[in-house]
Formats: C-alpha cells, sequence, structure tokens
C-alpha cells in the first residue's frame, strides 16, 4: 500500500505532478480536507481493499484549514503505523518565478483579495505550508524546471524509492546562467581546460567524441573526474543507510556546454553500470 500526499505553492507545478502520478497508475484526489485524509487513511489501512486503492495519491494545499495542515505530520505517522508506506511530496518555487507565472496565466491565486496583493498572498502561503514542507521525503524546487523535467523527476522519485539503491539526478549547467537551486551536491569544474577557445570545437558539445577526447587529454580532467566519482561513491551508501532515495548532482563550467556535459555523461555511464537508476539534464543544451 503506497499513499504519496503531494502539496507544495500555488504555480509550482502540483497539477503536473499530480497528472504523473495519474499516469503512474496512482488514484488522484486533488484539494482533499485533511479531516477527510484522515478518514480515507484509515480506510487504506483495511485488509481487504479493492485494488485500485493499492496506490493512491493525494494533493493538500493551503486553502485547507491551517490548524488541521499543522496535524499533517501526525497524520503520516499514523499511517506508516498500519502498514501504509505513505511519503509527502513538496514542491517549491522562487517567489519572482511564482509572480511571473501568475501574470502570464493571469491566473488567480487562491490567497488574493481586496486588500491582499499576490506577493503578499505567496508569502502568506509560504507561511501556511511551512510545518509541512519540513517532513517533505522529497522537495522539488521548480524554479527552472519546466514540465518534461518536472514528470522526469517525480518518475525517478518514486522509482527510486521503491529501490534499494539511491537513484541520481546529474545536471549540467553554466554558472553564467545561475546555479541550480534544488540539488544536494555542485561541483565545479571552471579550472580545466575549456573546448570553447578551441575554433573547431567550439560550437560542439561534451557529449561530442572530438570534445571528449581533447578533455581527456589533459590529466586534470581525469583527475577531476575520478575525484567526483570517488567521493559520491564513498558517501552514496551513507545517504542509503540514512534512509535517502533520491540525490540530485549539478556539475556547472561556465557555459554549460562542454565541460560538465562531459563530467555528467561519464558520472551517468559509471553509475549506471553499479545499478543504480541516473536521470541526465543538460540545462544549458537545447
Amino acid at each position: 500500500m503506497k499513499l504519496v500526499i503531494l502539496s507544495g505553492l500555488s504555480g509550482s507545478g502540483k497539477s503536473v505532478a499530480l497528472h504523473t502520478l495519474e499516469d503512474l497508475s496512482y488514484y488522484c484526489i486533488d484539494n482533499l480536507p485533511l479531516f477527510l485524509l484522515k478518514d480515507l487513511v484509515l480506510g487504506l489501512g483495511q485488509a481487504t481493499l479493492d485494488a485500485k486503492f493499492t496506490h493512491v495519491a493525494v494533493g493538500v494545499d493551503a486553502r485547507t484549514n491551517p490548524d488541521e495542515l499543522r496535524l499533517l505530520p501526525e497524520l503520516i505517522a499514523t499511517a506508516q503505523t498500519k502498514g501504509i508506506d505513505c511519503q509527502l511530496l513538496f514542491l517549491d518555487t522562487q517567489t519572482e518565478t511564482l509572480i511571473r507565472r501568475f501574470s502570464e496565466t493571469r491566473r488567480k491565486h487562491p490567497l488574493t483579495r481586496g486588500d491582499r496583493s499576490l506577493s503578499e498572498a505567496i508569502a502568506l502561503e509560504r507561511e501556511l505550508l511551512e510545518p509541512i514542507r519540513h517532513c517533505a521525503a522529497m522537495c522539488i524546487d521548480t524554479t527552472q524546471t519546466n514540465v518534461h523535467e518536472l514528470r522526469d523527476r517525480v518518475r525517478g522519485w518514486l522509482v527510486g524509492s521503491a529501490s534499494p539503491k539511491v537513484s541520481m539526478l546529474l545536471q549540467s549547467f553554466g554558472f553564467k546562467h545561475g546555479v541550480p537551486q534544488d540539488v544536494d551536491f555542485v561541483f565545479d569544474v571552471r579550472c580545466l581546460p575549456n573546448p570553447h577557445w578551441q575554433p573547431q570545437l567550439k560550437p560542439l558539445t561534451g557529449r561530442d567524441p572530438l570534445v571528449v577526447d581533447f578533455l581527456e587529454a589533459h590529466p586534470d580532467v581525469l583527475r577531476m573526474r575520478d575525484d567526483i566519482q570517488r567521493f559520491l561513491q564513498a558517501w552514496i551508501p551513507a545517504f542509503e543507510t540514512d534512509g535517502r532515495s533520491y540525490l540530485t548532482i549539478a556539475i556547472g563550467c561556465t557555459g554549460g556546454q562542454h565541460r560538465s556535459v562531459y563530467m555528467v555523461e561519464t558520472l551517468r555511464r559509471d553509475f549506471e553500470q553499479a545499478g543504480h537508476q541516473v536521470i541526465v539534464r543538460h540545462r544549458e543544451l537545447p
């Protein structure tokens, strides 16, 4: 029996995440009041249950009574005592991005009213949801995440939570475009030789053989690659022991086109061979 409680800020992608769960054969219920969620948990704990309720996802947002929201951690603990694998997935987004999204879609924030601006409504929502954010099994920052990436993150988290090995998201990025917000580790490879300054390599990426050959001809590149790999191999088991099912590792160079892409692709191969599920994202590549 698995129950996923989905929460987060309005505009952070909860509908996309819930639809993804539905595609994965979860029975989905959106904006269920917590007093009804308690009844649902009690019902899911019964020995005889319709097969379609073995995987259930419930959306919970700030429209729920604040006093009830504070009881959610206790409700999750109750579910787990009844043998239900209950986990909370929380979606977060920076305020500036939320304001832009609401402006683009012209949708009304559920907490806005005549005397409360959009930014004030977002701040209030953060405050209301803070008690449950800290008990989330997985928190995804969608500030720089598109619809397809969010779907992959949700799928990867669900598969990872059922696997003895931690699932990994490896992401390349360019520092000149900003550091990803929702990551566990960030590695900086800007100190390595840059293919950008080679005219024949400049239009290529770290996935192209000519760039790979150029980088691997430099001992510092191989040493950096091996050091990152050894560090992750040494510490991933500790995260698995601690119950973590998902790790996000970002590797950045200046533009996010050559060195970081090469590192991510190399690590992908090594960790897939070790039996980990790996999702790769190259943020700056089309």
